[in-house]
């Protein structure tokens, strides 16, 4: 009998050096994972800032070089394609963590969870800080349309000036004032550039809009960065004053959801599924909302 618990003992031992083991290299594993998804997200940020040396470049001249336009779309697929490849592995490492909280309470995987929320962040706020640098090349654009609309003696509105943004077509600013001898080739090929980079920006921010809709999510799950929505809204032009009401009322609804939950045995808050209006408008309501509302009005499948 004692021999027979020697050996038990022994196995037990055995099973438990090798689950140490196993869990060590796992950890190890993970650290790896970790280090790589870091060494991305400062890479987007390096690129994000590139992103902006270029919009200055481009709207220092009237017809900004085709290398200089070429290098900004390459710099924006760059980051495409690493935002891509950012969310889907926090989302593996997401999916991992909910698979084993039912079964594993263990100190490895609050790290994994620490370590997951701390990326996570920094990721929502490399693409915050891109979301908004877009939403000023537009607005920049946008300014040099209107001054050189002006010079013309062709005054606009606000209104007007993104009534004619919605349009595709470049032409649509100078077909109107082409028989007007008092404007420059200059003058109208400013215009049509900027239109054109206004285009391609919010072409950029369409195949993205996936990523901005989980990045919402994210931010509204973990109750983040509620100051840095709030001062993305207040910076924005009138005409999304409604999204920055519907966000106020929306957050004080959140918590009140989270009190009646109780805890996290609780309903999933129903502000996890927000409106466009509401999930899009803290990040840069002049550019992905805006493109947003066009294409469900189109009714897309985006």
């Amino acid at each position: 009998r004692d021999l027979r618990a020697r050996e038990l003992r022994e196995l037990f031992e055995e099973d438990d050096e090798v689950a140490v083991s196993v869990e060590r290299r796992f950890m190890d594993e993970f650290f790896e994972q970790v280090e790589e998804i870091r060494g991305f997200i400062d890479t987007l940020s390096e690129k994000v800032e590139e992103v902006k040396r270029k919009h200055s470049a481009i709207l220092a001249s009237p017809n900004p070089d085709e290398k200089t336009k070429a290098e900004l779309e390459q710099l924006m697929t760059d980051i495409k394609k690493l935002a891509n490849k950012v969310r889907s592995k926090l989302k593996s490492i997401e999916q991992t963590i909910e698979q084993q909280e039912g079964t594993n309470r263990s100190a490895d995987l609050r790290i994994r969870k620490t370590q997951h929320s701390t990326l996570s962040r920094k990721f929502v706020e490399v693409m915050s800080e891109y979301n908004a640098t877009q939403s000023d090349y537009r607005e920049r654009c946008k300014g040099r349309i209107q001054r050189q609309l002006e010079i013309t003696g062709r005054n606009t509105t606000n209104e007007e000036l993104e009534s004619m943004l919605e349009s595709d077509n470049p032409a649509i600013f100078t077909s109107g004032i082409i028989m007007d001898s008092n404007i420059t080739q200059q003058a109208m090929n400013e215009i049509e550039t900027r239109h054109t980079e206004i285009i391609k920006l919010e072409n950029s921010i369409r195949e993205l809009h996936d990523m901005f809709m989980d990045m919402a999510m994210l931010v509204e799950s973990q109750g983040e960065l509620v100051n840095s929505i709030e001062k993305n809204v207040q910076s924005t032009e009138d005409y999304v004053g409604q999204a920055m009401e519907e966000t106020k009322k929306a957050i004080p609804k959140r918590k009140g959801s989270r009190r009646v939950s109780g805890g996290e045995g609780g309903h999933r808050p129903p502000l996890l599924n927000p409106p466009l209006s509401v999930s899009l408008s803290w990040s840069a309501p002049l550019s992905v909302a805006r493109v947003l509302r066009r294409m469900r009005l189109a009714g897309g499948d985006d």
